[in-house]
């Protein structure tokens, strides 16, 4: 799919998105907004394009805690599907998923569903890691969504599964 169609596809067929920006709660647990986030813990895409471009350091865990029907279609290079973490099952499974890293790995989250402030994912998600002891944790800032502020700026992506 070529970038302008994703995009498309991403802000304008997708329900989900459709959903999220009207405000709608559909299945979802509550829990902490994305701007509960302290900004220290907020990290720009093209400072992320900067880390992965250094092949000196310790790669972070880059989990993707958004809709599946995303990550399927557009997903950072080398970061791993977690769960929707606004979903209690989603957020059981990213629970697994972090359990046996270390409590000082770099872990960077990211949703891109949804405008920063209406993004149900990244909230519950960085909470979580931090009730569990996680000590080390960035949340990826799209202020409109992955489509617009990853894709659409050329950043490098990968698709499938």
């Amino acid at each position: 799919m070529r970038r302008r169609e994703f995009i498309r596809t991403v802000l304008f067929c997708c329900p989900a998105v459709l959903a999220c920006s009207n405000g709608a709660n559909i299945g979802r647990a509550q829990g902490p907004a994305a701007s509960s986030i302290p900004r220290s813990d907020v990290m720009q895409p093209a400072e992320l394009v900067k880390t992965l471009h250094v092949r000196d350091t310790y790669p972070p865990l880059l989990l993707q805690v958004g809709s599946h029907i995303f990550y399927a279609e557009a997903h950072i290079p080398g970061s791993v599907y977690a769960g929707a973490a606004a979903q209690p099952a989603g957020l059981h499974t990213f629970e697994n998923m972090v359990s046996s890293s270390p409590k000082d790995k770099l872990i960077i989250l990211y949703c891109g569903c949804c405008p920063w402030d209406r993004c149900p994912n990244v909230g519950p998600a960085y909470a979580k890691l931090h009730e569990l002891g996680f000590t080390n944790v960035k949340v990826l800032y799209f202020a409109h969504n992955f489509g617009t502020d990853w894709v659409a700026k050329g950043y490098p992506i990968e698709k499938g599964e």
